[in-house]
């Protein structure tokens, strides 16, 4: 069943239970405030001829009441005492009698309603009390129910057609306005089916402010989203082909070469020794995305501690110092204050093997590469600076891409896959940190990391 549908039935039942609820309460009010009006109609104009007889009780009295109410649809008996009628300004039918008949023997001081049950009665009755110095008695007064039961059919009528149409009119309109209200689902809806059948470029029309705006701007977004990341994927695909394609055809080419025979031991040697690299270099990009996965899907572990910055950064110098003394180069560490972080050390000199490798690859001999810690409130600030070839500013935008290189034909010289940045940021961003790059062409480059100094706490 379509949304629209469920909307127009269950707005319709609720909103016709509370229009049948107030039509039978406007129903009912009505009728029992006209019956009361007929009920205290008969016994006023019992007590109306009862005060009559009291001031001047006569014969002619009698007759002239008997004579006024003849010309109504009302029905007076007087009777004496022992209820033997006196005069009557119609036939007392058997009805009537019965009426009389339950209320003989009774008292009736003043003036009460007999019957006023006009569904199952054919008349409703009232009785008054009159006592004079020659006659002592009751006035009945009698009225047919039947024109009150025609009243009460005909205010049915009128109710049920009132019920009748309402129930047409809000059927209608809650049509329309479910209409106009799933019209924007029934789009999204439409989107939503169009992206799962791989199409991503969908779009939705403007929508306001409300639940539904905000869901069918999620969903152009989502969309945005898909295209992207589906374009990256065939990017990223292509770019692994090509990163696997150049050092597969390295192996299988020199171990082809290897295999043959008449070639000397040394230069067998020098092709072993080419495939040992390339196969070293599958293994390390293998390993780069595999870590990328991991850090997609958040299985990998950050696990925090106490990480006291000086003593760790001299075990990182002892570490990497070699490395660039062997290219003539100098590496400097700066930590003037005892800091301490809370951070997990594995994935914290991860972060710092790479970015250093990446000064050391490109910079020239001779150079410096320094590594400054700072502190600014609670935060700890990480600068990585050296003096190598730099970045176009048009470029710093995309180095924390995966398989993103400034220069691919002298990243491939010098080793580089592409991933150590991507994997460098998404650990930073874990320990709830941010980094950045400054650099300049030819002069250099300067890497910032801002970290928390303890865990947040809930």
């Amino acid at each position: 069943m379509k949304i629209s549908t469920k909307l127009t039935l269950y707005f319709t039942a609720a909103v016709f239970a509370l229009v049948v609820f107030i039509l039978f309460f406007l129903h009912e009010n009505i009728v029992n405030s006209r019956i009361e009006e007929e009920m205290a109609a008969i016994q006023s104009r019992g007590e109306s001829h009862r005060d009559v007889l009291q001031d001047n009780y006569s014969p002619q009295t009698l007759q002239h009441i008997a004579l006024m109410e003849s010309k109504t649809d009302t029905v007076v008996v007087v009777t004496d005492q022992e209820m033997n009628p006196i005069i009557a300004s119609d036939r007392v039918t058997p009805q009537m009698q019965r009426i009389k008949e339950r209320a003989a023997g009774a008292s009736y001081p003043g003036s009460r309603l007999l019957e006023d049950d006009y569904r199952n009665s054919d008349y409703i009755a009232s009785v008054s009390s009159f006592d004079t110095d020659s006659q002592t008695g009751y006035i009945f007064m009698f009225k047919e129910t039947g024109p009150l039961r025609a009243l009460v059919k005909k205010l049915n009528s009128h109710f049920l057609i009132a019920g009748g149409l309402s129930l047409i009119l809000m059927l209608v309109l809650h049509f329309i306005l479910s209409k106009i209200l799933t019209r924007p689902l029934v789009k999204m809806k439409t989107a939503t089916e169009t992206i799962s059948r791989g199409n991503y470029n969908v779009g939705l029309p403007p929508a306001g402010n409300d639940e539904l705006g905000q869901l069918s701007n999620a969903i152009g977004k989502l969309s945005q989203d898909l295209q992207t990341l589906k374009s990256e994927r065939a990017e990223f695909l292509a770019s692994i082909s090509h990163e696997l394609r150049t050092p597969l055809t390295y192996v299988q080419g020199y171990t082809t070469v290897a295999l043959r025979e008449g070639i000397s031991d040394r230069e067998r040697g020098e092709y072993l020794k080419i495939i040992g690299e390339e196969t070293g270099t599958i293994v390390k990009l293998v390993e780069n995305l595999f870590e990328l996965a991991k850090l997609d899907e958040n299985a990998f572990t950050i696990l925090k501690e106490e990480v006291e910055l000086c003593p760790f950064l001299k075990g990182l110098h002892s570490k990497v110092d070699p490395a660039f003394l062997a290219k003539n180069m100098r590496l400097e560490f700066e930590c003037r204050a005892n800091l301490t972080i809370t951070a997990d050390p594995i994935r914290l000199e991860q972060i710092f093997l790479n970015l250093l490798d990446n000064a050391r690859k490109y910079s020239e001999e001779d150079t410096t590469v320094t590594l400054t810690v700072t502190r600014n409130g609670d935060r700890v600030i990480f600068t990585l600076k050296d003096e190598g070839i730099g970045i176009d500013q048009a470029e710093i935008p995309n180095i924390f891409k995966r398989l993103y290189r400034v220069e691919k034909s002298r990243s491939r010289e010098l080793g580089g896959s592409g991933l150590g940045l991507s994997i460098v940021k998404e650990l930073v961003e874990a320990h709830k940190g941010d980094i950045s790059v400054e650099s300049t062409p030819g002069k250099g480059t300067t890497v910032h990391i801002t970290m928390p100094m303890k865990e947040d706490t809930p």
